[in-house]
């Protein structure tokens, strides 16, 4: 039955003057399974998408992404690797969660974004992922482990001259990301706050630009 057993429901989004409609589960509480919590912490945040992903997928819509290949990390249902997708790139988009990458596929097919899927674990890449001139990643910021282990894959997929970017809504683990990524060799600039466009509620978000630095060596494949 694929995506359609969560019974998704439409959503429009505006982003950088494109009217998008995704669907999304209608309950995320319903979705929770005690048990694959108990085991890695596992919680739906994959099946709703929230203002970091808006304003990444915001940040992506105002540039072009022709020739240029971009890694999402964490996509859920997915909304900034759409976008990147209909702008030219060439988009992966990965997740954990075999669900998250359903409802990906279901939403880029009914988008028109041609984009390739992929299940991955920030702990332990695959050797055959390859680098990325974008590797951009929203609100993935949750637990203690998660701002060494995002530094970490930033640092394995970022091309010698390309770009990541992390959307996040000021969550407490976030005050752990740019020291990880300095700790693995990478630059990171921290961007003033903002909501997405024409929001005048809900929290502001904080993107993070991660770079190599120009003396930097290639990642090692």
């Amino acid at each position: 039955m694929g995506y359609e057993r969560f019974s998704p429901l439409p959503r429009r989004i505006d982003v950088g003057g494109t009217a998008l409609t995704v669907w999304e589960p209608p309950d995320i509480d319903a979705l929770i399974d005690e048990e694959a919590f108990a085991r890695d912490e596992r919680i739906p945040y994959w099946a709703h998408v929230w203002e970091s992903a808006i304003v990444l997928a915001e940040d992506l819509a105002a540039g072009g992404g022709a020739g240029l290949t971009l890694l999402e990390l964490g996509c859920g249902i997915g909304l900034p690797a759409i976008v990147a997708a209909l702008k030219g790139f060439a988009v992966t988009a990965s997740d954990y969660e075999e669900d998250a990458l359903e409802a990906v596929r279901y939403n880029a097919d009914r988008n028109g974004a041609g984009l390739a899927v992929r299940l991955l674990d920030w702990r332990q890449p695959p050797a055959d992922l390859g680098t990325f001139d974008r590797v951009v990643a929203a609100d993935v910021l949750y637990e203690r482990h998660h701002a060494t282990a995002l530094a970490g894959v930033l640092a394995r997929t970022l091309a010698p001259t390309g770009r990541g970017l992390v959307a996040d809504p000021g969550r407490a683990r976030a005050v752990d990301f740019e020291p990880a990524c300095r700790a693995a060799g990478l630059d990171v600039e921290r961007r003033p706050a903002r909501r997405p466009l024409g929001a005048t509620g809900g929290p502001e978000i904080d993107t993070y630009v991660v770079t190599r630095p120009a003396s930097s060596p290639a990642p090692r494949r």
